[in-house]
């Protein structure tokens, strides 16, 4: 959500080269179109984040009326997790992995056969594929995504670009995981630099770098880091590494930032250590202290996110989070969403397989696309409605991070019981960060489920 999808641009660029007729139809923008949808013969709608799912899920019913002849198909992460409640809203076809030549397969028998047999793709290919120069020429303009804020205030257009899929670890909450399954497949370089030329020509100043991990191959990404440095020099960019990541090749973090890295977007999840182990991170509480110095010390700005309400979560254990984000002076650092987020359990999840993890969950829920959960602590889910209500009024009010921080501080320490102490007065400095907020593990908002 709020980058141009290069899951959109990437098939689309598959269907162009062997001659169909492609649109695209980006619904965190737009709306549906009756003219693009009434001669459909395939519509696929692109689910890798549980926000789209859930507007896919919303968006179904109105498709099938505009597009009465169309061939359904879902790809993207969330699809084959979803296949069974997708197949109950009418979709014919689900995806997920390498999806470019099947849904390319699929295409060419539509033009032959029309309406193909229903599931007569693999739901999940991982094997490789050679990959084209996304073409975005049917998306919307760059400037209407999220772009960079830098601590100035100043703003610049910001690209998107993945120089890889998958990812080699296992994380149990994480939805790449059950389609990858440890896997990763690369973009040639050489792709990932033509698709940024056309990003930079469309007035990109920035990249952000959509790999789940940009270091999962440390050698192909630092060899994008400085190929897109001696190719645009004034061109800035973000990534996603993991905490284990940083601190075993820390020896890259000085010339990641000499290649223009502004920010890094670290998973961090948690900082107890108990709650790491069962979400198998891979990492410790104090690593992630030993990776804020290494990041630091390379002049690299660390965005953490978290999953900051589990089964396994306290109030003290919240307490805690909140003092280590003052302690490490990562206050600014952090959008507030971040100290909201509820587990979310999909159909397949990794954490299904802990033992006796699942006797602790609701019955499957189609709405929320996932196995609800209550916490033995009623105050624990208590707060956390509470805090998510805060953060919403305080987006919509465009609130400073540490105000929002502030009021979270003293309602987790109020839940708790315990007299609030006075905020440090330094909390930390602005960081460079780019506008949307919300992320992949975040509940959609109102105006999202609304806005197609």
């Amino acid at each position: 959500m709020g980058r141009q999808p290069f899951a959109l641009a990437q098939p689309a660029a598959w269907l162009k080269r062997e001659g169909f007729a492609v649109s695209c139809l980006d619904l965190s923008l737009e709306k549906l179109d009756p003219e693009v949808l009434e001669d459909a013969s395939l519509v696929a709608l692109y689910v890798g984040m549980h926000t789209a799912t859930r507007i896919a899920v919303q968006a179904l019913p109105r498709v099938k009326q505009l597009a009465p002849k169309a061939h359904l198909c879902v790809y993207g992460l969330y699809a084959p997790m979803n296949e069974v409640l997708l197949r109950s809203l009418g979709v014919d076809s689900v995806l997920g992995g390498e999806v470019e030549q099947a849904m390319l397969s699929l295409c060419q028998r539509l033009r032959i056969n029309g309406r193909p047999i229903t599931r007569s793709e693999p739901v999940i290919s991982l094997g490789r594929i050679p990959f084209e120069v996304p073409d975005r020429s049917g998306l919307p303009k760059l400037a209407r995504y999220a772009h960079l804020v830098l601590p100035d205030g100043s703003t610049r257009v910001a690209g998107f670009a993945e120089g890889s899929r998958g990812c080699k670890h296992l994380c149990r909450h994480c939805p790449v995981v059950p389609v990858y399954q440890g896997k990763f497949r690369i973009v040639p370089a050489d792709v990932v630099m033509e698709d940024i030329r056309q990003q930079v020509e469309e007035g990109a100043g920035h990249i952000s770098f959509g790999d789940p991990d940009f270091f999962n191959g440390p050698t192909h990404g630092m060899r994008l880091a400085r190929a897109l440095h001696e190719a645009f020099p004034r061109v800035t960019f973000d990534a996603t590494i993991k905490i284990q990541h940083l601190i075993d090749h820390a020896d890259l973090l000085p010339e990641l930032r000499r290649s223009g890295c502004l920010f890094i977007t670290s998973a961090v999840e948690a900082v107890d250590d108990d709650v790491l182990r069962l979400l198998d991170k891979n990492h410790t509480s104090r690593d992630f202290d030993r990776a804020v110095a290494l990041t630091r010390e390379a002049g690299i700005a660390l965005a953490p996110t978290f999953v900051a309400f589990t089964p396994w979560t306290t109030l003290e254990g919240t307490l805690a989070l909140l003092e280590r984000l003052v302690e490490l002076r990562l206050v600014e650092s952090v959008p507030p969403v971040q100290l909201t987020i509820r587990l979310l359990v999909p159909e397949g999840s990794y954490l299904l397989q802990l033992p006796g993890f699942r006797e602790k969950l609701m019955a499957f829920d189609p709405e929320l696309l996932g196995y609800p959960w209550a916490h033995i602590d009623p105050r624990v889910d208590r707060l956390q409605r509470e805090l998510q209500a805060l953060v919403a009024r305080s987006e919509k009010e465009n609130l400073p991070r540490r105000e929002v921080f502030a009021a979270i501080w003293r309602m987790a320490h109020e839940a708790a019981g315990r007299p609030v102490p006075k905020l440090a007065d330094i909390l930390g400095s602005s960081i460079p960060r780019l506008s949307e907020p919300w992320y992949c593990c975040a509940e959609p908002t109102d105006q999202q489920l609304q806005s197609f």
